[in-house]
């Protein structure tokens, strides 16, 4: 059945690099975008809506609009951390809908593995936020963070590690087949639960990677998609929520894609069963865990038992999830989570993904980024795609 879009996906191009010692920031979101205008068979002269997260230094996108020569009407520099991109191209639809703007070019680079973690600078460590002064005192790192959601989620629903080393497993089967990827030796699920322990009940294996590089995209409008041929991916829904501690009433074991989800999947008309692909953020394997359940894929609580047996692996399972090898493998650069989750799921509606793991007559697929720490405060977006159909 074709269904109606206000926004194709013309453009992707995700960056080579997993250690830029050579680049600066900005010339990795020129290099990003010159490779997805190319990929849309478009131009920087095409471009006139610019979104980029709020990590770019200074003045963000009116920086980089200039050191990329841009002629911009619109532009967007929203930062919800590694949900971001995914909020960008539902602002970009709507921007184009409302006709503000007709191609809009989304940028996202990083070097945090070059730069090392000092190079975050005090915004990204949270030194100005309101919270800082009652949370900091108790050391919390991000891993530590994640970790006390998974403790609560198999205290609640009798999680196990093993159930949680299958996200790993899956996405380790993927990126053999990644020639970028930082991580390509298949794993077990022993290999996962025997790595390090890194904080409890998370091990080395249950973390993603940290590399450098970025990603683009580019959206159209449905007059520019008609030009440019049936490679162009429709945007069907999108939905973006924020979960936070709420004055200490909270639940740790669920996200904000509970929010996110419902909205992008009743914009779209559609239901996670209709899914024939999933791209997860997935910083750590309880993210993922707590995503597919928030999302609707499984019920809470059963998320483990979801994600067991390769029931995420292409060609295997009943859900084939970050066919790249996602953050546990293939890269993080900055806050990736959910540009290169656009990425794949692109390639999967294409037919574009590596063969190994190609969906067979990939429809329809969903692409949802997190922000932020799962156990404090998170901005979540989900992002339903089709093929072009029409």
């Amino acid at each position: 059945m074709s269904r109606s879009a206000k926004a194709y996906i013309a453009g992707i191009y995700e960056h080579p690099t997993r250690k830029a010692v050579d680049k600066t920031v900005p010339m990795l979101h020129a290099e990003v975008a010159r490779g997805a205008l190319a990929d849309a068979g478009l131009t920087k002269d095409d471009v006139d809506g610019f979104f980029c997260d709020g990590s770019v230094p200074g003045l963000g996108g009116m920086v980089l609009a200039e050191y990329m020569g841009l002629n911009l009407k619109y532009t967007d520099c929203t930062e919800t951390g590694g949900s971001s991109y995914i909020i960008h191209v539902g602002h970009a639809m709507e921007a184009i809908a409302a006709g503000k703007c007709n191609v809009a070019l989304i940028t996202l680079a990083g070097r945090p593995r070059a730069e090392g973690l000092q190079a975050l600078g005090a915004r990204a460590r949270g030194e100005d936020s309101p919270e800082r002064g009652f949370e900091v005192p108790y050391g919390p790192m991000v891993t530590n963070l994640y970790a006390m959601a998974a403790m609560r989620h198999m205290h609640e629903y009798g999680t196990t590690s093993e159930q949680l080393a299958w996200v790993k497993v899956a996405a380790s089967h993927h990126a053999q087949h990644n020639e970028h990827a930082m991580l390509r030796d298949v794993v077990t699920v022993e290999d996962v639960v025997n790595s390090p322990m890194i904080s409890d009940p998370l091990h080395r294996l249950d973390c993603c990677v940290i590399s450098d590089g970025g990603g683009a995209l580019v959206v159209v409008s449905p007059e520019i998609a008609k030009t440019l041929g049936d490679r162009c991916v429709k945007v069907l829904g999108q939905g973006a929520g924020v979960k936070h501690l709420n004055g200490g009433r909270f639940d740790l074991t669920y996200t904000g894609a509970a929010i996110s989800g419902a909205i992008a999947f009743d914009e779209a008309g559609l239901t996670p069963a209709d899914m024939d692909y999933a791209s997860i953020y997935d910083s750590f394997t309880i993210t993922v865990l707590e995503t597919l359940e928030d999302l609707g894929f499984c019920e809470k609580g059963q998320g483990g038992a979801f994600v067991s047996d390769g029931n995420l692996i292409s060609g295997v399972g009943k859900l084939p999830f970050n066919t790249d090898g996602g953050g546990l493998c293939n890269n993080h650069p900055a806050n990736r989570g959910s540009m290169t989750k656009v990425i794949e799921a692109v390639r999967q509606l294409r037919g574009e993904a590596h063969p190994k793991v190609q969906v067979p007559d990939c429809q329809l697929a969903l692409a949802h980024g997190t922000g932020g720490q799962i156990s404090q405060r998170t901005g979540a977006a989900t992002l339903i795609m089709g093929v072009n159909d029409a």
